[in-house]
């Protein structure tokens, strides 16, 4: 109940008949696609609002059926392999109709396929002889390096290595674009591809052949809402302009673009409907300042709304802790559960109850900034002296008078110690939030890893360093503020 009602407190996505919310993966052709989606609507007058580099399928999926996203790219093989494994859709018009059933529609095959395949150096594979995937089977030495998402996939790396009965056990889970980086150090020998990815022929690499035909058509396709559809019916048709239209050497002609050569996914976008559809759009890219100034505002916005929630439920709660030595135990227990769940676990479990965006980001915050108020709150409480308990009673004081006037005055030390914690571990793992659409400095981040680009990932990394470091400055201030001088002093020695 208290999740929902803070989630209640926030502003709930607008829905308008001339808007579309187009949402793209955390790799760059999806992003790519994402563009051509929003370009695409807005010719027909529609607001396109597109939340770009979301987390993994799953994210988006939800997202979608929840109507957080009105459409997004997605591939075949995902749909039947994934998102709607074990029903044994043999054809199109199978899947077709399992997605209607979800009220969903998909959009003719765009034009490639993109499947999974795995790749190796070059002069690596021609050491070894590797042309195919089962010439594995003979280097059980071998370091395979494979992106999260396909580790667990149906159709990933246990199905794998199932069918071909790899003997390989020296197996790591890391981000797709960091693993291009990896098999140039030599960290990693062998990874999972993208058909499409640019980086196959920049890096060198070798394309081991499927010989046991184990991945799926990937046909690159667009997931909609029915209902958003039958309300854009012109947004829609100007969007299915892109069906047949992008061939393999088309979409690694794109994404190489982006990646390689450093054009913003919006340029693109455009060039390509330009040159191919004959549609002109106006690209208008950022400052950097406006961009830092953007990200800065959505980053105080999920950190002190988060922390205001915090301190208003933990400091009651540390109350009790410190009254009741059974409650507070149990209140301790259980924020300290909370905070050893990894933060990005939590922000995906979110997803079904409150969507993507900034809600789930603020609640995972606000459940994060329990622990440090909630704990501190009862030590600064339980370390008043007990002749100053005696001489408050002395007083003639009732309880709440006590509590308000002389107790927690005591302890506004350790209060304020442990929301200045709560208030930095916030700066930092609001960064997460970028993955479910959140936004803040996780964004250019996230950016700058897909991108292999160090000076977007500074981008991010730096203001939320200066924002971390101008937090505990304030604190430091307030404490000037808020504790008598006295208690500053003999805290402090």
């Amino acid at each position: 109940m208290l999740l929902v009602g803070l989630a209640a407190c926030l502003p709930q996505t607008a829905e308008a008949p001339s808007e579309v919310r187009v949402g793209s993966k955390k790799f760059t052709e999806s992003v790519i696609l994402g563009e051509l989606v929003a370009r695409l609507a807005r010719t027909t007058g529609t607001r396109a609002v597109h939340r770009r580099e979301l987390g993994g399928t799953a994210v988006l999926w939800e997202a979608l059926r929840r109507g957080e996203l009105d459409i997004y790219p997605e591939y075949t093989g995902t749909l039947r392999q994934e998102l709607l494994s074990g029903r044994n859709l043999k054809d199109d018009a199978a899947l077709r109709a399992a997605l209607a059933a979800e009220g969903l529609g998909m959009s003719a095959p765009l034009g490639f396929n993109n499947t999974y395949a795995l790749g190796v150096k070059e002069a690596e594979a021609e050491r070894l002889g590797l042309r195919r995937i089962s010439d594995l089977r003979a280097h059980p030495e071998l370091r395979l390096g494979f992106s999260n998402e396909f580790m667990d996939r149906a159709d990933g790396w246990p199905a794998l290595r199932d069918k071909y009965q790899l003997p390989q056990r020296e197996v790591s889970g890391l981000d797709h674009d960091l693993a291009y980086r990896g098999l140039e150090s030599g960290a990693i020998q062998v990874t999972d591809l993208y058909s499409t990815d640019a980086e196959i022929a920049a890096y060198g690499l070798r394309v081991l052949e499927d010989d046991l035909k184990h991945f799926p058509a990937y046909d690159a396709v667009l997931l909609y809402r029915q209902d958003w559809a039958a309300r854009n019916a012109s947004a829609l048709e100007a969007i299915l302009q892109l069906e047949g239209h992008i061939s393999e050497r088309e979409m690694v002609t794109l994404n190489a673009r982006a990646r390689l050569e450093r054009v913003s996914e919006s340029q693109v976008a455009s060039e390509f409907l330009a040159r191919v559809l004959g549609l002109e759009s106006q690209v208008r890219e950022e400052t950097l300042a406006a961009r830092v100034w953007r990200r800065t505002r959505e980053h105080l916005f999920l950190v002190l709304v988060s922390l205001l929630g915090a301190v208003a439920v933990a400091v009651p709660l540390g109350v009790l802790a410190a009254k009741w030595a059974r409650v507070g135990r149990g209140v301790l227990g259980l924020a300290g559960i909370i905070q050893t769940v990894p933060s990005l676990a939590l922000l995906v479990v979110m997803i079904p109850l409150l969507g993507i965006g900034s809600r789930p980001a603020i609640v995972a915050l606000f459940l994060y900034g329990l622990l440090p108020i909630v704990r501190n709150t009862a030590a600064g409480l339980s370390g008043i002296p007990e002749d100053l308990r005696e001489s408050a009673e002395a007083l003639g004081l009732p309880p709440l008078a006590r509590l308000w006037r002389i107790e927690l005055p005591l302890a506004s030390p350790s209060i304020l110690a442990g929301i200045q914690t709560a208030a930095v571990i916030n700066v930092g793992t609001a960064t997460l939030g970028a993955l479910i659409g959140a936004g803040g400095y996780g964004q250019p981040i996230l950016t700058g890893i897909r991108l292999d680009d160090t000076g977007l990932i500074l981008e991010g990394a730096v203001p939320a360093a200066l924002l971390a470091l101008g937090v505990s400055a304030l604190f430091e201030g307030l404490e000037r503020l808020v504790v008598p001088r006295g208690l500053r002093v003999s805290q402090r020695g």
